[in-house]
């Protein structure tokens, strides 16, 4: 699904070449085996375009592995081990280690958020901050660490956001030109005014609370009384999450899932 991708980043290490410290260093038929293993706890995302990695490389590579995407690890277990070709296992090997380390990072930072919310009504939801041609795989690892995917592009929801309602003119222009044209319509706000003027209009069937401190999402939720769905956005952080959360919003959609996360640390260790 991600042939790609892999096919780009491999490129980008090896371009018509190759990997020219192990052929100088190595001879061409040697053999080893290495196995994948964490330097830190986390949860797992990645694993498959990490085994895909090495099975572009050389599709006579054996791969076993040892856990599976979403589930929880710690330093020092055991992720996969491949055997095969030494050449092939150490041109597959940074690539490999890149996907998985990165896709984790964003499955155990939006565990952190779920942890966070549990026992509330709030389930957390990403958003398109995403790096290009990575969405699907962000995405996926936000699945992977307990979170909910929101829209996957522009195609696909119709979320209409301050520069729409600008472009239009009000509020009600945007939803009322929205109205047949979707199943489900979300509209971004950011002031209590602006809320009644969508509960007013009654087009819309969710709406996006944006940077709205707890008091104000509760008077907001007070507002909409059940009657649409209610999704708080902007400046979300573990720190203030909570209070967040136990104002009873249905939705927290939360970019540094996906923007800001720091990668799980993984290594190939020679058996």
């Amino acid at each position: 699904m991600f042939l790609d991708l892999i096919q780009s980043a491999l490129a980008e290490d090896l371009k018509n070449i190759g990997d020219i410290t192990s052929q100088a260093t190595i001879a061409p038929d040697a053999i080893m085996s290495a196995t994948i293993n964490a330097r830190e706890g986390g949860v797992l995302s990645g694993l498959q375009i990490a085994q895909d990695v090495f099975a572009e490389v050389d599709k006579d590579l054996k791969i076993d592995t040892y856990k599976n995407n979403s589930d929880q690890f710690t330093a020092g277990d055991k992720i996969l081990t491949v055997s095969g070709n030494a050449l092939n296992v150490l041109k597959a090997e940074r690539v490999a280690l890149n996907f998985l380390s990165h896709l984790s990072g964003i499955a155990t930072n939006t565990a952190r958020y779920v942890d966070a919310v549990k026992g509330t009504n709030a389930k957390i939801y990403d958003t398109r901050k995403t790096l290009p041609a990575y969405r699907m795989l962000h995405k996926q690892a936000v699945k992977d660490g307990g979170g909910m995917n929101h829209r996957f592009g522009l195609y696909d929801a119709i979320l209409i956001k301050d520069n729409h309602i600008a472009a239009a003119g009000s509020v009600d222009a945007a939803l009322n030109n929205a109205k047949g044209k979707s199943d489900f319509v979300q509209i971004e706000v950011d002031t209590l005014d602006q809320l009644s003027h969508v509960l007013k209009n009654g087009n819309a069937h969710a709406v996006l609370l944006d940077n709205m401190p707890a008091k104000v999402l509760s008077k907001a939720l007070t507002m909409t009384d059940g009657k649409l769905i209610t999704e708080a956005s902007g400046g979300i952080t573990l720190e203030r999450i909570r209070k967040i959360a136990e104002t009873g919003i249905d939705r927290i959609s939360i970019g540094a899932l996906t923007h800001t996360i720091t990668p799980i640390d993984f290594g190939l260790d020679i058996d």
